[in-house]
């Protein structure tokens, strides 16, 4: 029951609070009388009620929140509150107005505006709490008036406020199941069990949803490991493989730390700089310009002397002078500390320790102080960093063969996909800059090199001819190189009349054969034209590819039997071989190999040979499809764009990708997809891997069209109506029946949760499904809540949903994240304009312009300043 107090008292206290400076507000002059400006007081009303009722929400769940969750839904809470102090401020000359209008429509919209507050539909008793300052301005201004119909005006709100009075009064006392009935008046209190009131409304609102529109996503816990000691030495050699941290000695310089640092920011990496005490004085501006980049600014020692030699008042003065120069010059200083020459004795570690202060070792020397060779130094970093694996490297910002020499340095850790840690207040972290752009991916996990051939044939010379297959040999060629990154040389692609039985077999017998190819290679074969099955003497059904020049009178002849592919795939010296048919035909041999726990691992030395095809015998092809495919290669390309990536792991195996579209293709089809191993096969899998999605989402951000978004509905609500938990049943290739079940979810970090969880959203968005895009964004900034790229999404996907100002708040969000991000400053200023902020706006805009000059969506950038 004190809970229940608490909370009504702290609503009580701030429609007080709100009361108190409403009555502060100073007197506004006489507005127009015009009745345009009436209808705005009910949105008002609606909104003020809203954000009162959040209010509740937030403070109803106060007590099972954590420390960090409980200052969050604060200042959330303070942002509702000083809202609705804006919106009662802009209530107040609009009730002024409505008392200024004809006598009728005055009386009437009177009428309507009370009649609201005392028995709108769905309104609790403590909703109208929320309408007390409303009903004083009313009484106020009908106070002033002396006509009869202000008088009676004034009779009635004076009643509604008395009832208020009586209702705050039931929740401030201990609340019983029966209540004694009072007078009735134009509010008659139900007298609501507070429990019940809190009940409904969080019906209506959800805690997490409420801070999320105002910017804010709790994340996960994280393991938390034990506090090191205040005066415990970090050392290099303790931070996670292939991270590494960038420290810079003895400045600052009046020139080369500003080149250090305008490097840094073109390579988006922390730094550490550990200054001379003596220097800060002369270059104070420096040091606050650093730590307003997010770099980390240390003490040096005030004049670089052998610390290790020196005890009493002298090393002592030497730390703390330092530190206290550096503390003039920015009071945000970092509590590091850096010997000079890495020299210290055991005096000098217990002053830290009193200070305050963190000794920082180094585990890599440039030598940039000795060597006066840019090349050397940076070889010398990377061949240390070759057998350290990880490291605190140490350079000096007081030298110009430094500054030549880091960006060597940065070009191959970046290359060699190398974090770099900053420090965040208590240790080093691997920070958001860290990341290079995405590139694409050249192969698979375990692959050496990617071939390719895709067939397409639509202008068949004594075949009917089809419509769809060129397109979509086109798309999946396009899929193969600029998605999953084959090299383009490495896809042979033949199209109609080029696909000539010999040039199909050409392509097996000479081109894959004068590629070489490597033990570790993996081929993928596409074909989308006309199949035949033929019915031998034996019973036994054997299947055709038809290439654009047979005749169908001789198959036998001059179509390629699939025995031939079968013979060719067994025959090519390559891990894994994945035939995708966009045919109809049976008559396929099938072995199934076994899976494997340690999948990776086992996959890279299992042979794979491995097919897919659209359906059996007697099956039309199904056309009509998005864009101008087939059903199956359409659905094939939604499962490649990370639909089949079934259990999460980044990776689509041959068996995922089965798994995916034949139940899905089936279910909108009178097609049957087939999928199995072939002969030669030993139960490898072909495998994609996905690449991580980079696209900040904005208004030049592609979604598919009405038909495609359709056709994907049905296809994801067919296949999961065919799916048993995470089997699924599909033809084999010999036109039985088999189970396929969807590989376990495996173990991921934080960051990869957080990618994926992105790359789902952008699923989601590209086909209009903003809630559950907004769910997926969300789940990743969970997992990091540094995560730029999903800030941004999240705010693009409230954009579409023309809620504005919680898309300002996640683009805001953005630029903290990342203030280098441009397109988060053109999102941000469009939703601005839309919220009518136009000085805010064009400030975004000019921001956007100043980081992109070049940049597509610059010219409409321009035009919208010039406004």
């Amino acid at each position: 029951m004190k809970s229940k107090l608490m909370i009504a008292a702290a609503v009580a206290a701030l429609a007080g609070a709100a009361l108190t400076l409403y009555r502060h507000q100073p007197p506004t002059a006489p507005l127009a009388t015009t009745a345009a400006a009436v209808p705005a007081v009910q949105p008002e009303l609606q909104a003020l009620l809203a954000n009162y009722r959040k209010i509740i929400v937030l403070l109803a769940d106060e007590k099972t929140l954590s420390d960090s969750e409980r200052k969050a839904a604060n200042q959330v809470g303070q942002s509702l509150f000083h809202e609705n102090l804006e919106r009662l401020a802009r209530l107040q000359p609009l009730l002024a107005q409505t008392q200024a209008l004809p006598p009728a429509q005055r009386d009437a919209a009177d009428d309507a505006l009370l009649s609201y507050i005392e028995s709108a539909p769905g309104l609790y008793d403590a909703d109208r709490l929320a309408f007390r300052e409303v009903l004083l301005a009313l009484q106020k201004l009908a106070a002033a008036d002396q006509t009869l119909p202000a008088i009676k005006l004034h009779k009635r709100v004076s009643e509604d406020l008395a009832a208020l009075e009586d209702i705050e009064k039931q929740y401030d006392k201990e609340i019983s199941d029966i209540f004694a009935r009072f007078e009735a008046r134009a509010i008659t209190p139900k007298r609501e069990k507070w429990d019940d009131y809190i009940a409904h409304l969080r019906k209506l609102y959800s805690l997490e949803q409420i801070m999320k529109d105002y910017g804010v996503i709790m994340p996960y816990p994280q393991p938390q490991a034990a506090a090191a000691p205040a005066n415990k030495e970090i050392f290099g050699n303790a931070l996670p493989p292939k991270t590494v941290v960038l420290t810079f000695d003895d400045g600052p310089h009046g020139t080369y730390t500003e080149e250090i640092a305008a490097i840094l920011k073109q390579y988006n990496v922390p730094g550490v700089f550990f200054e001379v005490g003596q220097n800060v004085g002369r270059y104070k501006d420096e040091s606050k310009r650093l730590i307003d980049a997010g770099h980390a600014v240390g003490n040096h020692s005030y004049s670089h002397a052998l610390l290790s030699k020196q005890s009493g008042d002298k090393l002592y003065g030497e730390i703390a002078n330092a530190d206290s120069a550096l503390k003039a010059a920015d009071a945000r200083r970092s509590p590091l500390f850096r010997f000079p020459y890495g020299a210290h004795n055991a005096e000098g570690l217990a002053i830290l320790s009193q200070l305050g202060l963190r000794s920082v070792m180094w585990n890599v020397d440039s030598m940039d102080w000795a060597d006066p060779v840019p090349s050397s130094i940076a070889n010398r970093v990377l061949s240390t960093l070759d057998k350290e694996k990880r490291g605190i490297i140490l350079f000096h910002d007081i030298h110009d063969r430094s500054v030549k020499a880091l960006p060597m340095v940065l070009d191959k850790l970046i290359a060699d996909g190398y974090s770099f840690a900053g420090w965040d207040g208590q240790d080093f972290k691997v920070m958001r800059g860290a990341q290079p752009e995405p590139e694409k991916i050249a192969v698979s996990t375990g692959y050496a090199n990617s071939y390719a051939v895709v067939i397409g044939i639509n202008d068949y010379q004594k075949w009917p001819k089809l419509q769809y297959a060129v397109q979509d040999a086109k798309a999946i060629r396009e899929t193969l190189v600029n998605r999953f990154g084959f090299d383009s040389e490495r896809v042979f692609t033949l199209s109609n009349g080029e696909a000539t039985r010999n040039n199909i077999l050409a392509v097996f017998h000479d081109k894959l054969a004068d590629a070489r190819l490597k033990k570790d290679d993996r081929i993928f074969v596409f074909f989308a034209g006309h199949g035949a099955t033929r019915q031998l003497s034996s019973g036994r059904n054997l299947g055709y590819i038809i290439p654009a020049d047979s005749d169908p009178q001789q198959v036998s002849v001059d179509a390629i039997p699939m025995t031939d592919l079968q013979n060719i795939a067994e025959s090519l010296n390559a891990k894994h071989v994945l035939f995708v048919m966009d045919a109809c035909y049976s008559g396929l041999g099938l072995t199934r190999g076994g899976g494997s726990n340690a999948f990776l691992r086992d996959n890279a030395r299992r042979i794979g040979r491995q097919m897919l095809t659209a359906g059996g015998a007697d099956q039309m092809v199904a056309d009509g499809g998005p864009g101008g495919h087939s059903v199956f290669t359409w659905t094939l390309l939604q499962a490649l764009n990370g639909k089949a990536d079934l259990n999460g792991d980044g990776l689509i195996t041959a068996t995922e990708l089965a798994a995916y579209v034949a139940p899905a293709v089936s279910s909108v089809s009178q097609q049957t997809p087939a999928f199995g191993s072939l002969p030669g096969s030993e139960g490898g899998e072909f495998v994609f891997q996905l690449p991580a999605e980079a696209e900040f989402l904005n208004a030049q951000s592609t979604q598919l069209g009405a038909d495609a978004i359709a056709l994907n509905s049905k296809l994801d609500s067919g296949r999961s109506q065919q799916t048993d938990g995470n089997t699924v049943v599909i033809k084999n290739l010999q036109g039985g029946e088999q189970k396929i079940a969807a590989p376990q979810p495996v173990d991921a970090s934080a960051r990869q949760l957080a990618q994926r969880a992105n790359d789902k959203g952008l699923q989601l968005y590209k086909e209009k499904q903003y809630a559950a895009a907004e769910a997926a964004f969300t789940e990743a900034l969970k997992y990091r809540p540094d995560f730029g790229l999903a800030a941004n999404n999240l705010g693009f996907v409230y954009y579409k949903q023309e809620k504005y100002a919680e898309a300002a708040r996640w683009f805001e969000n953005t630029i903290q994240i990342d203030a280098s991000r441009a397109i988060a400053y053109l999102n941000l200023a469009d939703a601005r304009q839309k919220l009518n902020d136009s000085d805010k706006a064009k400030k975004a805009y000019a921001s956007f312009l100043e980081l992109a000059p070049n940049h597509p969506s610059a010219g409409y950038a321009r035009e919208q300043l010039k406004k």
